[in-house]
């Protein structure tokens, strides 16, 4: 699946935050977007997921303009979570997950044994099925931020986007989200693109990172070819030394 941006500008307000943006994405399971604050990396995962609208340029999922899809088509091929999701006040853990599975029914469409599968391993893969009738509200801000990604992975889309899903987890459990991650674009084909701030554990589990500066891309391509002292003083005005990860060699940086 490829996800093509051309010539993209965005920006709110009158103020451009990208400008004339060129990016191929989903060729490698696993990509992150890189860089500092305000950059506009959450801004380019929202276009990219036909959250707001490009000022310029398009994007293009397999060829064809999001922006011409229709939404429930669109929602079978791509589930994005953004950044501070809302749900509906007082609903459960199993119900959010459940709503994963609307692009799938129709509006009277009986609830299927597939779709009861498909919920029931996406809880069971971020370990919330023992919570599954709990409010979503009683739950820690890592519980809250797994059941997010259990409605995601429930949606059963080839292509996820995914705005710093790592977001309020505790170290072991980034560990396994990413590792499970990546263990289904191997074994499943699935293509995921977040948005993620450790450089170190974007290096570790990602094929393909976007690093992006406050003038734009600084660097595309494999973790050693963009985490560079040169392209980190690029994107974050960082002096930092870059060495091999003990563990799996990956490029390890370590600011001075």
């Amino acid at each position: 699946m490829t996800l093509r941006a051309r010539g993209l500008a965005l920006g709110y307000g009158g103020r451009r935050i990208i400008e004339g943006l060129d990016l191929d994405l989903g060729e490698a399971p696993m990509t992150a977007i890189l860089g500092p604050n305000g950059c506009g990396k959450s801004t380019l995962l929202r276009a990219l997921g036909r959250l707001m609208a490009p000022e310029a340029g398009r994007v293009t999922l397999d060829g064809e303009d999001i922006r011409r899809l229709d939404t429930k088509a669109l929602a079978r091929r791509m589930a994005i979570l953004p950044q501070s999701p809302v749900a509906p006040e007082g609903i459960s853990v199993g119900d959010l997950v459940r709503r994963g599975r609307l692009p799938w029914r129709g509006m009277l469409s009986p609830w299927r044994a597939e779709d009861q599968r498909a919920c029931a391993e996406a809880m069971a893969a971020v370990e919330l099925s023992e919570l599954a009738g709990l409010p979503l509200d009683e739950l820690s801000g890592g519980q809250r931020q797994r059941a997010w990604i259990a409605l995601v992975l429930a949606q059963a889309t080839p292509l996820l986007l995914l705005d710093e899903p790592t977001t309020f987890l505790d170290l072991s459990h980034q560990l396994d989200l990413l590792g499970l991650l990546r263990a289904r674009g191997r074994e499943r084909g699935l293509t995921v693109v977040s948005v993620l701030h450790d450089l170190n554990l974007a290096a570790r589990f990602c094929d393909v990172l976007v690093l992006l500066g406050p003038r734009g891309l600084v660097a595309r391509g494999e973790p050693s070819e963009v985490l560079t002292p040169a392209h980190l003083a690029a994107a974050f005005g960082l002096s930092a030394e870059v060495h091999p990860d003990p563990v799996t060699g990956a490029p390890m940086v370590i600011p001075r």
